[in-house]
């Protein structure tokens, strides 16, 4: 029997546009292009929402490499919140109910340690009984530990929680722990499978 559901945070409860954000930091083209394939990519990303460096020292690495960018990179770590653009249309109706049906409301989510400025302004994300943060337990989504330390850590039974993410391979890790899981596409979809899912496992 499903008990638990398991949100990830970006593209799931609150959407985010890099390009808009990078195109506030750096107007030409071409060089907010090769900024984002640094920045944006899934090694600087991954580095950042592991935690083992905190985002500050990891952009202040970067700035040694990339002088030019100095200015930039610094904007690009003090403005991050910008980058978010509102609740994922629908979810928090979701969320509401779900509570209300009596279901444990979880968050497991990659992020560096910038996500509390998000938590703190995106009132969403503070309707979850309890989280995990990639940054803060330094592991990160799809590896099995972290899924495995959200069950540890509130007393979870892995086969009695359903996890969404927008990611595939994040999926695919969730199910590996153990745990049901759906690739989110967007409210309406999530919540026509889960219901199905959870009909289903009763």
């Amino acid at each position: 029997m499903i008990k638990n559901i398991v949100f990830d945070f970006g593209k799931v409860l609150v959407d985010y546009d890099f390009d808009r954000f990078l195109s506030t930091i750096i107007e030409d083209k071409q060089e907010r292009d090769a900024f984002a394939a640094l920045t944006c990519s899934k090694e600087y990303v991954d580095r950042t929402d592991k935690g083992d460096e905190t985002f500050r020292e990891i952009i202040r690495q970067t700035q040694v490499l990339y002088p030019h960018w100095k200015k930039e990179l610094q904007e690009f770590h003090d403005r991050q919140i910008e980058c978010i653009t509102g609740e994922v249309p629908g979810m928090r109706e979701l969320i509401m109910e779900l509570k209300s049906m009596g279901y444990g409301i979880y968050g497991l989510t990659n992020w560096s340690e910038t996500v509390y400025k998000v938590i703190e302004k995106y009132s969403i994300l503070q309707l979850m009984d309890a989280r995990i943060v990639s940054s803060e337990e330094r592991l990160i989504k799809p590896e099995r530990a972290i899924y495995d330390r959200l069950c540890q850590k509130f007393g979870l039974n892995a086969s009695e929680c359903l996890f969404t993410d927008d990611k595939p391979a994040n999926v695919e890790g969730a199910i590996a722990a153990g745990m049901h899981a759906l690739l989110f596409k967007d409210a309406a979809t999530f919540r026509k499978e889960l219901f199905t899912l959870i009909g289903a496992n009763k």
